[in-house]
């Protein structure tokens, strides 16, 4: 229980800071993305920038949306008070989660680092779409394991752009010029953002384990 509690904690402190580095940064600071725009070199499509602004300030919205919801819903205290929010605030999720992926679609032809940075994108849209269907499918099956499951699953994809980023400082720091890193940050967050939860998953499970024998011990 202390364990949960603790996780849950560095969870909720991850998620609020990034959603307000988010909004700070995209609203505030840089709303005209002056600087993320200056840094896409060669692109094959021409860039309409008051329409990608308009796209990709909705994106940040709702990506911080789905950040905020999917935190709430993983807090047990708030599920035993409320299974009604619980279930609206999951579709909320979900709805954010849908026109997140829509929005990256849009904005992916124009990647920083050309076509392979919008294929991996792409990438990552489908799964997330898939992995956030099959939560729902789960919990429309009464299957509340799995929900949970494929829940962390895909809140891990909440975080694509904070591993993204992370990865392509960690390479600049190498030497590496921002668009290859960048690009190699978004093929890494895919295999991060699928490795990371079932860790997560597995280590629930044994932990769960511990508290089963735990209790019959005590009987």
């Amino acid at each position: 229980m202390r364990l949960r509690k603790t996780l849950y904690g560095l969870l909720a402190c991850v998620s609020i800071l990034f959603i307000l580095y988010a909004l700070v940064d995209n609203y505030v600071i840089d709303p005209g993305a002056e600087r993320f725009v200056a840094q896409k070199t060669g692109l094959k499509r021409e860039l309409n920038l008051p329409v990608w602004l308009t796209v990709m300030h909705v994106h940040v919205a709702t990506a911080c949306t789905a950040l905020a919801a999917g935190l709430l819903n993983f807090s047990h205290r708030i599920f035993e008070k409320s299974r009604t929010f619980h279930r609206m605030n999951g579709y909320v999720y979900f709805v954010s989660v849908f026109v997140v992926v829509l929005t990256s679609g849009y904005m992916a032809p124009y990647a920083t680092g050309g076509k392979i940075s919008s294929i991996g994108f792409n990438t990552l849209n489908i799964l997330w779409l898939f992995i956030t269907i099959m939560a729902f499918v789960q919990i429309k099956k009464k299957r509340i394991i799995q929900h949970r499951n494929w829940m962390i699953r895909s809140y891990a994809f909440c975080f694509t752009n904070l591993v993204i980023h992370g990865i392509r400082l960690l390479l600049q720091g190498f030497g590496l010029v921002y668009a290859t890193s960048y690009t190699i940050g978004v093929y890494g967050s895919i295999a991060l953002l699928l490795v990371i939860p079932e860790i997560i998953i597995r280590s629930i499970g044994q932990f769960r384990e511990v508290d089963k024998e735990r209790l019959i011990q005590q009987k």
